[in-house]
């Protein structure tokens, strides 16, 4: 078992809910990253960073501008691997790198994940890795010790979920609903009834993710996941020049709470 699913085991047997953070690698400075960053950690299970790339798959309008002005400042994957040397990342809670396969490739292909497993990095989420050619990369990340994180969408198949939940490991990231991320509203049946026939396919741990902005919707869909990702939100705290603790101190509050 690895350090991610580790940690997500253990968030559920203590009865609360984990609480994943997503931030765009060097938005909106080198410096606010790094503040944000620390920040996240007193409140995170785990945390996602999003490596910023000029053709995101799955990104919402919020998170492709953040990307857009980071890259245009200068960040790369490596410039982001420097600053987390520059970090106590051992002390921090788990951090997942959030990147395109094409990034992957150039950052080392199959030497990737052993890579980042040196950076202290517990995870990879590669959102345009199909789970039918993702087999050389999952080898190479349990080789290194990390997670290849997959992802479910509504839209994936009873028999294409079941194959990829035979394989996951550290958590499976549910996209709440099809599209692109993006603060939502209040999720609709049918999310809460997806949700359901995944957790009825599996013991894994889940985290949703897409949408999750407030502890409302922590309160509505903590029945059926093991954690919640935010992203869009913070990002968006971010872009008004406001920290991101006072979001994660309440989404937090949520997540520990048996009633959200």
């Amino acid at each position: 078992m690895d350090a991610l699913e580790q940690i997500i085991l253990k968030v559920r047997a203590a009865g609360r809910k984990a609480l994943v953070p997503f931030l765009v690698a060097g938005y909106p400075t080198a410096a606010k990253f790094r503040e944000a960053l620390m920040d996240a950690a007193k409140y995170a299970d785990a945390i996602e960073i999003g490596i910023p790339f000029s053709d995101p798959l799955a990104d919402g309008p919020v998170i492709q501008a953040a990307s857009a002005k980071a890259l245009a400042g200068g960040v790369t994957l490596e410039g982001t691997f420097k600053a987390l040397s520059e970090l106590e990342v051992a002390k921090m809670p788990p951090l997942l790198f959030m990147l395109s396969i094409n990034q992957v490739l150039a950052g080392g292909g199959a030497k990737f994940p052993a890579r980042c497993a040196s950076a202290g990095v517990a995870g990879l989420i590669v959102p345009d890795l199909p789970h039918e050619e993702a087999g050389e990369m999952r080898a190479a990340c349990k080789k290194a010790g990390i997670a290849l994180v997959a992802m479910i969408a509504p839209t994936t198949s009873d028999a294409r979920a079941k194959a990829i939940l035979k394989e996951a490991e550290g958590f499976v990231y549910l996209i709440s609903v099809a599209g692109v991320t993006g603060a939502r509203g209040e999720y609709s049946r049918e999310t809460v009834d997806y949700l359901r026939k995944i957790r009825a396919m599996t013991d894994k741990p889940l985290c949703v993710g897409f949408g999750i902005s407030g502890p409302k919707h922590v309160k509505q869909l903590r029945q059926e996941v093991d954690g919640f990702i935010v992203g869009s939100a913070l990002v968006r705290e971010l872009e008004s020049g406001k920290a991101v603790s006072d979001m994660l101190d309440r989404l937090r509050s949520a997540c520990d709470s048996e009633r959200g």
